[in-house]
Formats: C-alpha cells, sequence, structure tokens
C-alpha cells in the first residue's frame, strides 16, 4: 500500500478523507509539537472514531504525545451508525467531511450525529442542506434516498443538537458539465433560535429582507424557534439564506450569534440578519455553478466520476478549495484545468427591465478534469 507524509495539523480531515477514498495510507507529523498541549485534539480524535465506524479494517496508529499519526483505510461499510461530535467543533465539521465518502459506501448510509448544529467556524447544517445537498443531487443523478434532518437544534458552546443523514451509494457517479450559472430568480432562507425569545427570529427576518428586497422581491424566510428538549442546551440563532438560479445552480450564506462564554458580547438580530443579507449578495457577486462552500465537494466528484471529461464553472476559489486541489493531485495524480470563463456579459439598455433578476458578474472560472473511473469496490452491480 502506497504512503503519503505530510506535516503539520492544517487539512487534516481532507488528508484522512482522500486516503480513505484512495487506499493510501498517510503519515502525519508535527502535530502542534511547540504548544502547551501538543499533539492531536479532541475534536480530531472524535473525526478519527467517526471515520473508524463508516469503515471496516481501518488501523490507525498515534505516537504516545499525539504529534504523529499514521492512518491505513479500511474499506468504507456505511449502514447505520450513531456519533457523538466533540463540541470543540460543530457537526458540519464532521458532516462536510461524510457527504464525501457517503456515495462510494457498500451501504447506504444512515448516520446520527450529535452535538453543536451551528457555530461561526464552520459551516452549519442549513448551508450543507442547501448548499451542498444540491451538487451532490446532481452527481448523484437523483435525490432519493437522500436527506438530512435537524431532529434537535444545538447553539455553541453546549451542543445538544441532533442531526439525521441518509445517502444512496453508487456504484460509479456520471460525468456533469454545469457551465450556465443563470440568474438568481429567488431566495430563500432559515432564520432559527433556541433559548431565546421567539421574537429573535421574526427581527432576524425583518432586517434581511431590508436589504434583500431592494433587489428582488421573492425572498421567503423559514422561522425555525425550537423549544424544550428540541433547543439544545444553549442559547443563541443565526440565518442562513440560499439563491437559486434559473439553472439550477445554489449559492448560499450564512450568519451566527455569538455563543456565551466566547468573550465577545451579545449579538443583536438586525445586525446578524443584515450581516447575512450582505454576505449572500457577496457570495452572488462571486457567483459560479456551485457555491463557495461545495466547491471541494464538487472538484472532488468531478475526479471521482467515470473515465469522461467534467466541467464546472466557478466563482473565485476559496483558499482551502484551492489546498483541496492540490491535495487531489497528490492522492489521485489528477491536475485541473483551470480556465477564466472569456464570455462577454451583455451591456444592459434602459430598455430592458428585469425587476425579478439579480444580474451576476464577477470573473468566474472553468474547472475541467478527466474522471479517474472511481468504482465502488463494496458495491455489487446490478
Amino acid at each position: 500500500m502506497s504512503s503519503l507524509q505530510y506535516e503539520g495539523c492544517n487539512n487534516f480531515r481532507m488528508r484522512l478523507v482522500l486516503a480513505t477514498l484512495s487506499g493510501k495510507s498517510v503519515k502525519i507529523n508535527q502535530m502542534r509539537p511547540e504548544e502547551d498541549d501538543p499533539g492531536l485534539k479532541d475534536f480530531e480524535i472524535s473525526f478519527i472514531r467517526l471515520l473508524d465506524k463508516v469503515t471496516n479494517g481501518t488501523k490507525t496508529v498515534i505516537n504516545e504525545t499525539g504529534t504523529q499519526i499514521i492512518y491505513r483505510p479500511g474499506l468504507l461499510l456505511g449502514g447505520g451508525i450513531d456519533h457523538d461530535c466533540h463540541v470543540a467543533r460543530p457537526i458540519g465539521y464532521y458532516l462536510e467531511m461524510l457527504m464525501c465518502l457517503a456515495p462510494f459506501t457498500k451501504e447506504p448510509l444512515r448516520a446520527v450525529l450529535r452535538g453543536v448544529t451551528c457555530d461561526k467556524d464552520d459551516p452549519s447544517v442549513d448551508l450543507l442542506k442547501l448548499s451542498v445537498f444540491p451538487v451532490l443531487k446532481r452527481f448523484l443523478g437523483t435525490d432519493e434516498g437522500l436527506e438530512l434532518k435537524i431532529s434537535k437544534r444545538g447553539a455553541a458552546p453546549d451542543g445538544g443538537g441532533e442531526v439525521l443523514f441518509c445517502c444512496p451509494c453508487r456504484q460509479k457517479l456520471r460525468p456533469v458539465k454545469f457551465l450556465q450559472p443563470g440568474k438568481i430568480k429567488r431566495i430563500r432562507g432559515v432564520a432559527w433560535s433556541v433559548r431565546v425569545s421567539p421574537a429573535f427570529v421574526n427581527r432576524l427576518v425583518d432586517s434581511t429582507r431590508s436589504v434583500l428586497n431592494k433587489f428582488l422581491t421573492d425572498v421567503y424566510i423559514y422561522t425555525d424557534h425550537m423549544k424544550g428538549n428540541q433547543s439544545g442546551k444553549s442559547p443563541g440563532f443565526g440565518l442562513t439564506l440560499v439563491a437559486e438560479t434559473t439553472e439550477g445552480a445554489f449559492l448560499a450564506a450564512e450568519e451566527v450569534s455569538n455563543a456565551r462564554k466566547s468573550g465577545e458580547g451579545p449579538s443583536i438580530p438586525e445586525d446578524i440578519g443584515k450581516k447575512a443579507a450582505v454576505s449572500l449578495l457577496q457570495e452572488i457577486h462571486r457567483g459560479g455553478c456551485v457555491g463557495s462552500m461545495a466547491q471541494s465537494l464538487a472538484a472532488l466528484m468531478m475526479v471521482l466520476g467515470q473515465q469522461d471529461v467534467s466541467k464546472v464553472q466557478m466563482g473565485e476559489l476559496t483558499p482551502y478549495t484551492i489546498q483541496f486541489l492540490r491535495h487531489i493531485r497528490d492522492f489521485f495524480q489528477v491536475t485541473f484545468s483551470i480556465k477564466k470563463d472569456q464570455k462577454p456579459v451583455a451591456p444592459s439598455t434602459d430598455d430592458e427591465e428585469e425587476p425579478q433578476e439579480l444580474r451576476v458578474g464577477a470573473d468566474k472560472l472553468i474547472l475541467t478534469c478527466v474522471g479517474v473511473g472511481y468504482s465502488n469496490v463494496s458495491k455489487a452491480v446490478r
């Protein structure tokens, strides 16, 4: 079994996930050697345990100080799993990587994850559902069996949330060509709150609409105020927005209140609502056929598709996506052709009236690659 070596704790998740998919061992040295508390953190240990539950035969060797890890992947098993995520990172930290693995398991995945459903550092469960799910559906070819349900919400720092993630498995992924993002036709969103006044979600919605209704009239934001044992252990509120285009692209953004005991002052719903609206407008300006949150998953699925050309238009690549492409080159020996989309934007005239559509216009990139013809070795051909 071939092996790769890295240093440092950055990109820890993507290294283990790509190792699992490629079947290559990975050795990571110098995990925080200079810190007062060196080595792996509790949330990284929790992530390793999650991978162990999804796979069969995985071996992980960690040295005494925790500064070195050797990871030898097993076969992706899937099926029903139950995992308590460490509250230092939200469920999205774990779920984002689980979405990369789920299509290639032996049995359809049904995962129950518990912990913090959203915080300021990682994508929330809502953001993954609104932004990444449509991309996953495009590569799977169907949304049958694809589900992400929030049973309980849990704000940082104490969590208490619970999420159900179901995903079908595939023998092979279909190649995708997605080059026309279209124009924004509607905006949807979810304003949520737990263990605070129910009025907070209405204030979130009003402040968000005060910004977005200047550009678009078709704006609808669902309110979700959970009570009792469904509301987790900490107070909090937040807002996730998604803009849908005429061609089926989804661009999303979110804002979350400051966690209790975080050292930052209490958040004001009106400020959170306006920040979320501005973040969504920035995401729309960045544009592309997939949102910035889904760029890395789209690139991975392009590589793991059939031996055919896949092309996807994206906005400016995030630093995370750039690093992900470098790691894909290491594990799968696949490089992408990245070219700027040269299509001219037709100038608007005074005669044109487009009250229901937003024009999108920053530089776009066309990412092209040939799939490696990755086949799900665990799933029987029918």
